[in-house]
């Protein structure tokens, strides 16, 4: 084995690759049983020293295709509601394009003061969506029975392309804001709110992974680790989620959300 090789090969032996398998596992598994995930996927690829864009893209590109599967789990609801499905789709298309075409044109640094408001923003809306959600439920009138029907038509569209564009850009919290909107326009079914939501973000997400590879902004090198254990993390824990206390996981995701975000505002601005 040549110099070149075996320091070639010690790039890919890093020894901070556990570090970032471990967090993605866990993070997988957060995301399979009660979301959040990325609240310890980023914070893990940012603090290997990567610049915050790259971090940013990577993180996303790596749990892209957990995210990829779940339309599997509601073909049958985006079969049905296929029109709708489409609209969802391109909201998803647009917004997400924009917002990863911003990030990868905003300043570093500019991004890296942003990321504790980000954070703090994501584990605010990751809080309050348990609550709200019931909130809207009660609105909404379902202990009534009663039957507003699904409303909106393009203006639901552009809203989620809004949304889409916070998902392109960071993203991280907004498939509550995607279910709010759908209530609040009257849907009333969880299982077409969940497989809209799951379209429209999964199309956002994909769209800004093409973008960020295509512009360099994603680190492979910690990238490919990060995607099969965020896999293997929301494979093992989807056979357990049954008996874990939801409650609890949703109340330890919004305490390393705002952890997170107390951490960087603390190294921002010490």
């Amino acid at each position: 084995m040549t110099g070149a090789s075996i320091a070639a090969a010690g790039g890919w032996l890093d020894w901070r690759l556990p570090w970032v398998m471990f967090c993605s596992f866990v993070g997988g598994a957060l995301n399979a049983v009660a979301g959040g995930g990325s609240f310890l996927t980023f914070p893990a690829m940012l603090s290997l020293g990567l610049n915050p864009i790259v971090a940013n893209a990577s993180n996303t590109v790596a749990m892209w295709p957990g995210q990829l599967t779940s339309i599997a789990a509601y073909r049958a609801e985006v079969k049905r509601y296929s029109g709708l499905a489409w609209k969802m789709a391109g909201a998803g298309l647009v917004g997400g394009a924009a917002g990863a075409v911003v990030l990868v044109h905003t300043p570093a640094m500019t991004f890296l003061h942003l990321v504790p408001w980000l954070l703090l923003t994501a584990a605010l809306i990751f809080a309050l969506s348990g609550p709200v959600t019931k909130r809207l439920k009660r609105v909404m009138g379902r202990e009534h029975g009663e039957q507003a029907g699904p409303k909106g038509g393009w203006l639901l569209v552009g809203v989620t392309a809004f949304i889409c564009f916070y998902i392109g850009y960071f993203g991280a919290g907004a498939g509550f804001l995607i279910i709010s909107l759908l209530s609040l326009f009257g849907f009333e079914e969880m299982a077409q709110m969940n497989a809209m939501k799951v379209v429209s973000s999964t199309m956002a997400n994909g769209v800004a992974c093409v973008l960020f590879a295509a512009s360099g902004k994603v680190e492979w090198h910690f990238c490919l680790a990060a995607m099969v254990t965020c896999a293997v993390g929301g494979f093992v824990s989807a056979h357990f989620s049954r008996r874990l206390n939801q409650k609890f996981l949703r109340g330890l995701v919004v305490c390393i959300g705002l952890g997170m975000a107390a951490f960087f505002f603390w190294r921002n601005y010490r």
